[in-house]
Formats: C-alpha cells, structure tokens, sequence
C-alpha cells in the first residue's frame, strides 16, 4: 500500500504558468517517469478536480501526466474563449509554455474536440491521441450538447443529485452504482481544490460546442497519429455514433466501446481503461 505520504492526485499540489496573457493552473504527476508527457484536456464546465483520481494516478504510475485548466477555467485567469479552435490555441500556448516540443493529448469529450484541432494545426506537435466521449466536427447531436446538458442539470436539481450522475452514466443499476462510485472518488482531493467554473465561462463553452457541431467536417485523414477512441455503448452528450466514425475516418486509429456504459464510460471502467491506455502509449 503506498505511503499516506504520497504524491497523488489527491495532494499534488497546484502550480502556475504564465504565458500569452493568461496565468495556467496544472497539476503535475509521474514527471520521474520520464518519456512524453501525457497532456490532460478536460470536458464541458469541468475544472482540475473533475477528473477522476483512479484515472489521473493510473496513468501517472507510469507516465508524465499534466492536467490543466484552459484559460478563464478554474483557477487560471482570463475569459473563456467562445470556439474550440481557440482553446486549442491557448493550450498549444500552456504546452509550449513548459517548455515540450512533443506532448501525447488525452482529451475527454470537449477536451477531444480541442485535441483534434491542435493536431490538425500543429501535427508535429502531437506523438499520440486518446479521444474518449467525444467527435469529430459537424459530429451527430454535437450541436445539442447545451440541451441534454441543461435538462441534466435540471433533473439534478429537483432530484438532488450531481448532473453527472445522468449524463456521464446509464439509469441501470451498474451504470447508477458506477456514478456514484465516481462522484465519491471525485471528493477525495479535500484540501486545495479548485475554483469552480464560471457561469460566464459555462456559457462561452456551449456556444463553443454549438458552433463545433455545425462545423463543416475536416479530412481526419491527414491525421497520421496513432489514435485510441474510446465511449460507453449508450453515451447521450456525444452519441456513440461519433466515436465510430472517428475510428473509421482516422487512419491509425483503434476504438474500444464498453457495455452498460455511457459519456463517463472510462471513468466506469477506469480499471480496463488504465492499462489499455498505457499499453498504446508504450507501443
């Protein structure tokens, strides 16, 4: 059993970058693990402490993870941008801020969207993908991400239950049990946590997905990366479909569906999840 002691996500602590006007927070893990970091791109309205300890402390057992919040996110300073192109921009900014020439993306839902761009303007930027609950541009049902995320956070309400509980996982009894076992591992970094999102924020990020999924699709084609798409069978925000047709429209691309699961399907089966993601970055 490791140390109490221990760097983990639980504890990291929270530092800061400065570039192009905007003040990045990250966190940073496994760095004595050496190889290309693993650079952490995150979902609609979430900030650091949004992403799941088992997932973040897997992959740092063995890699050089860094997550950080995108400018006007979380504890990091400025607006947030209205388009994903943008944010690619700032977190090809917040990359080359630390110094690397070479980063693998692991991008989960919004956080895919961006991924793709940045590869699509700076491919030699990019070693390898993980695109997890997300789609292409001009994907199906991207555009109506605000309305099953809204009527979400309204059935959260009157229910008084964590949205994420209906849009990251199935109403069956393991889909309902796996979002509960998520939202407590969610808590147990309880010192130093984030700032939450910003409405303002959350806005600018709907309107960013809304005009992501009327955009005209890119040719995927020219993306030559090794890339592994990842999804629950029954994902709502991004319909499943998407993560199909990124695995047929990208050329060295691998995809992995899990059963009974839905938009958080790597986060319900962060177990399977952990080490096939580090056996496609050791390939």
């Amino acid at each position: 059993m490791a140390q109490a002691s221990a760097v983990s996500w639980a504890n990291v602590p929270t530092q800061f970058v400065s570039a192009g006007g905007v003040n990045f927070a990250y966190r940073e893990l496994g760095r004595q693990n050496g190889g290309t970091p693993v650079i952490l791109l995150n979902h609609l309205a979430a900030v650091l402490d949004n992403w799941d300890p088992r997932v973040v402390d897997g992959l740092a057992a063995k890699r050089h993870v860094i997550v950080f919040d995108n400018r006007g996110i979380g504890a990091s300073s400025g607006s947030a941008p209205k388009t994903i192109e943008a944010m690619a921009d700032d977190a090809t900014t917040f990359i080359k801020a630390l110094g690397y020439e070479q980063v693998d993306l692991f991008g989960f839902s919004m956080g895919g969207m961006v991924s793709q761009e940045i590869v699509l303007k700076h491919p030699q930027l990019v070693r390898k993908l993980i695109l997890a609950g997300t789609g292409p541009a001009g994907g199906e049902g991207i555009s109506a991400v605000a309305g099953v995320a809204n009527w979400d956070i309204m059935r959260g309400l009157f229910t008084f239950q964590d949205p994420k509980q209906f849009l990251f996982f199935t109403r069956t009894p393991r889909g309902i049990e796996a979002g509960k076992a998520f939202l407590a591992r969610l808590q147990e970094r309880s010192a130093n946590r984030d700032k939450d999102i910003a409405i303002s924020a959350y806005i600018a990020q709907l309107e960013a997905l809304k005009a992501w999924g009327n955009k005209q699709p890119a040719d995927l084609s020219v993306i030559k990366q090794p890339v592994l798409v990842v999804n629950g069978d029954y994902d709502r925000m991004v319909p499943t479909v998407n993560s199909q047709d990124l695995a047929r429209r990208l050329p060295n691309s691998s995809l992995i569906i899990y059963p009974d699961a839905g938009h958080g399907g790597v986060f319900q089966y962060h177990a399977e999840f952990v080490p096939a993601a580090l056996a496609f970055l050791a390939r």
